[in-house]
């Protein structure tokens, strides 16, 4: 068999067409020497790889910063309408190949560096991955940077620049051990720290109502301490912003209480304020109700706005005034997306800058909160929405609770005149939850103080305004909006996968890299036996290289013409990866069974994080990796069914699975999974997708057709129907021998016979305490798992729907999530206006 080109030399085929500008590489060579030269240490001659790394993402850089300033010069003098995202969480992944993607300079470097003696993919894989979020939010923040800079929007994401990331995850006999994530080690080529535009935070201390206004005395000051890096659109020379924020102790900082002379301690007891940026908190789809990380949500809020105000008074306009100090115009000028309730304290907080500091009317800087604000729900489970008690806020941030006692006063009243006599509703609506334990509903406080509410897929925002929000849905139905999740074409096609993106550009050019909505023009495609032939060779491919990697890795020997069946997101009881645990044990049983039988040979592959205090969670990964123990030595089995728990899976790991993959898993409970995003990826890349009606998997069967894809289970209906009658998994196991089989065999301690009691948990839950329905959904996903193998036998006709499926993945773009977002609730247009590359005078 051929052995296939490396992405190295599939790159050298794509994009640019042809070899790149010899003008290029030989001032990418000179660069690279330069930076080399001055990095290395006089008294080390002796390059590493690593030094080799820098110099090139150095090398790189140098192309950015130019295009950086004027960027933020014509935004200056434009002065655009300013987008600014605010998330706790950035989940970047590696910078390097995606800005030389960006810049479309990959070609030029990777002959370069070829010249030199040098393989680019290897230097490639020194870069950290800045890991600093959990996994679907934060990683659309990601894709949400890429496509406004793409679609030429004046936007800035703002953040925390956690020192600690999402944890390494070590598997140690078969239990998740975490790592932290040092990512800053060896520094940052990418992120350039802002000393002069340090700014001061506020916690604790007292309020004070004096005839000038409202005082907050005596309060501890921490400093943040601002880092850009630049984000680079897609060949269109713009270059936004992302700030990130890293907390510094002030100098004088516990130095006056400790006058008696510990000033040793006193200087240790910085870290107190410094601890702020140190680690982020490593739960998705979870609330806990830690002092520090209200502390956080404030910290990067306060800072945020500070700049924000900063920005907004000094930027050149029409009139005359070296500043402005009128703040009419502000919602104009100004749009604050909250990705989720984590950056709820914003509207507080504009409150009470514009109410105390700026002297603003009350009823007018409510006004203006409201017009600038604008909300993003990503979850409906309860025990994920943020609820603080009054107790932590009366203490920490006595002022914005005042805020939100005078704001929720204002909300009730409106509420009562238009429901007379509804006590149950105004108990509903409030944002004081009354209790044992007093707490704040920050997803009421957002929708109240924002001017737009947005689910993630359609499906969610129709959730949200029927159940979760339905209150004030009534109230204010014009607020609620559904903006379908997207992902970035150019991260997600053309870096992790130059095959397909090259098989597709030779059919359709290259425009659908900014407009994915062309890949439609594939379509007539669909039985071309050429373009069939070219797509499965691609695929396969993928899966030879991936297999290395994992025989690299894992030591484990994968049938590389076996089914790539893969479940990776994070590790949680609604994403079902019990149901997948399920299959694969029904699957071995039936092997077992009748080992003549022919069966499609299967590599189920699980990956994800699971954080660290849910204990079901990391249970969840002792069964997958006990079942792959016991399947993997079975002689019986050989290799038509292989079980991997992908370890430490990250953004740069799902770079390399998602291209390989044949099925895609999109199991979750229907009505629980927001929208998803991983779906999306594994449809634009060639997987088929084995899921329930849930998130975005309705709008992909919608777009692509349902009968291409492989829909199974209840419905949302169903599963209200389900928990109006009673919901007994008792049932399903006394009446499904298949079930009562795998379920008796975890039990019994037939995948852990060292420890026969070690799943007795899991086994509970499921018989018990399953709130995700895994029994009610079993026999339908069995049957559907028959279908995919089934259609898996005729190479052909699988290809055909992979074509189908990556045509109609269009609608999944970031590019045309931001598009909505920026019309329907910033209220500005995108633009395609390049701006002159540096070499370029202006006028």
């Amino acid at each position: 068999m051929a052995v296939p080109l490396t992405d190295c030399e599939k790159r050298k085929q794509i994009s640019v067409r042809g070899i790149a500008g010899l003008g290029d590489v030989a001032e990418v060579r000179k660069s690279f020497n330069r930076h080399l030269h001055f990095t290395l240490v006089k008294d080390r001659n002796v390059a590493t790889p690593r030094d080799y790394f820098f110099a090139l993402a150095h090398t790189v850089r140098d192309h950015l910063v130019g295009r950086w300033i004027r960027t933020q010069q014509y935004y200056y003098e434009k002065d655009p309408k300013r987008i600014y995202y605010l998330s706790l969480e950035f989940y970047m992944g590696r910078t390097l190949q995606n800005t030389m993607v960006n810049l479309g300079l990959q070609n030029a470097c990777d002959e370069a560096i070829y010249q030199l003696g040098l393989d680019l993919e290897e230097l490639e894989e020194i870069e950290e991955d800045a890991g600093l979020g959990n996994g679907g939010l934060g990683r659309l923040a990601a894709c949400f940077l890429d496509s406004m800079a793409t679609l030429g929007l004046a936007a800035y994401g703002y953040g925390i620049r956690y020192e600690f990331g999402i944890f390494n995850q070590k598997i140690i006999n078969g239990w998740q051990v975490e790592e932290a994530d040092d990512w800053l080690r060896y520094g940052n080529p990418w992120e350039k720290a802002r000393p002069e535009y340090m700014l001061p935070v506020h916690f604790y201390g007292r309020v004070e109502h004096t005839a000038d206004g409202v005082k907050w005395l005596d309060t501890q000051v921490v400093l943040a301490m601002p880092y850009d890096t630049p984000v680079p659109g897609y060949k269109n020379n713009t270059v936004n912003t992302m700030r990130l924020w890293s907390a510094k102790a002030p100098n004088d900082f516990n130095l006056q209480e400790f006058n008696v002379g510990d000033y040793i301690e006193a200087v240790l007891d910085r870290n107190l304020a410094e601890n702020i940026s140190r680690v982020l908190y490593p739960n998705d789809n979870f609330f806990e109700g830690k002092e520090l990380r209200l502390k956080q949500e404030y910290f990067v809020v306060a800072a945020t706005l500070q700049d924000i105000i900063r920005r907004f008074k000094s930027s050149k306009f029409g009139c005359r005034d070296p500043v402005r100090t009128c703040f009419e115009t502000f919602p104009d000028k100004v749009a604050i997306q909250l990705n989720d309730t984590h950056p709820a304290l914003s509207i507080p907080e504009l409150m009470r800058i514009l109410v105390d500091v700026e002297k603003v009317d009350w009823d007018k800087a409510w006004e203006i909160t409201k017009k600038t604000c604008a909300y993003t729900n990503h979850t409906v489970l309860p025990e994920a929405l943020e609820r603080w008690p009054v107790t932590m806020f009366e203490k920490l941030l006595p002022r914005h609770l005042e805020i939100i006692y005078a704001v929720n006063q204002k909300h009730l009243d409106n509420v009562a005149a238009m429901f007379p006599g509804d006590v149950d509703r105004l108990r509903r609506m409030s944002v004081i939850e009354e209790g044992d334990c007093k707490r704040i509903n920050m997803a009421h406080l957002c929708v109240i103080g924002s001017h737009a509410v947005n689910g993630v897929a359609r499906i969610h925002s129709e959730i949200v305004k029927q159940s979760v929000f339905k209150d004030f849905y009534e109230l204010e139905p014009e607020k609620f909006q559904n903006k379908t999740n997207g992902i970035t074409p150019r991260r997600w096609l053309l870096l992790c996968n130059p095959g397909l993106a090259e098989v597709i550009v030779e059919k359709i050019g290259e425009d659908f890299l900014t407009d994915l909505s062309q890949l439609k023009k594939l379509l007539p495609l669909v039985n071309d036996e050429a373009f069939i032939r070219d797509v499965a060779k691609v695929k396969q491919e993928n899966k030879l290289k991936f297999s290395a990697f994992l025989e690299k890795e894992y030591k484990v020997k994968i049938n590389p013409s076996s089914m790539f069946d893969v479940h990776v997101k994070r590790i949680h009881e609604y994403k079902r990866q019990l149901l997948n645990c399920l299959h694969i044990i029904t699957l071995y049983n039936r092997i077992r069974k009748d080992p003549s039988k022919s069966f499609v040979p299967r590599t189920v592959m699980i990956g994800g994080k699971a954080a660290p205090g849910y204990h079901m969670a990391k249970m969840i990964i002792k069964l997958v990796t006990s079942i792959g123990d016991v399947v993997n030595q079975d002689p019986i089995v050989g290799d038509r069914l292989k079980v991997i728990f992908l370890e430490n899976y990250r953004v740069s790991f799902a770079e390399k699975v998602i291209p390989s993959a044949d099925l895609s898993q999109q199991i979750s409970t229907a009505g629980t999974e927001a929208s998803g995003t991983g779906n999306m990826k594994f449809m634009l890349n060639g997987a088929l997708t084995i899921g329930t009606m849930d998130g975005a998997n309705v709008e992909m069967a919608e777009e692509a057709g349902e009968e291409n894809l492989f829909i199974f289970g209840m419905r949302v209906d169903d599963v209200e129907a389900l928990d109006k009658k009673g919901y007994n998994a008792k049932e399903y196991y006394d009446r499904i021998p298949e079930l009562k089989q795998v379920m008796d065999q975890i039990s019994s301690g037939y995948f852990s016979p060292k420890d026969p009691d070690c799943f007795k948990d899991v086994v509970n839950m499921l018989m018990y305490h399953d709130r995700f329905k895994v029994f009610a959904d079993y026999e339908a996903y069995i049957e559907c798992q028959a279908k995919v193998d089934q259609l898996y036998r005729n190479p052909k006709e699988w290809t055909k729907k992979v074509i189908k499926n990556i045509a109609c993945s269009g609608k999944f773009s970031s590019d045309r999530t931001i598009t909505e977002y920026a019309r329907e609730i910033w209220g500005v247009e995108p633009s395609d206006v390049k701006i002159p590359p540096p070499n370029i005078p202006r006028e």
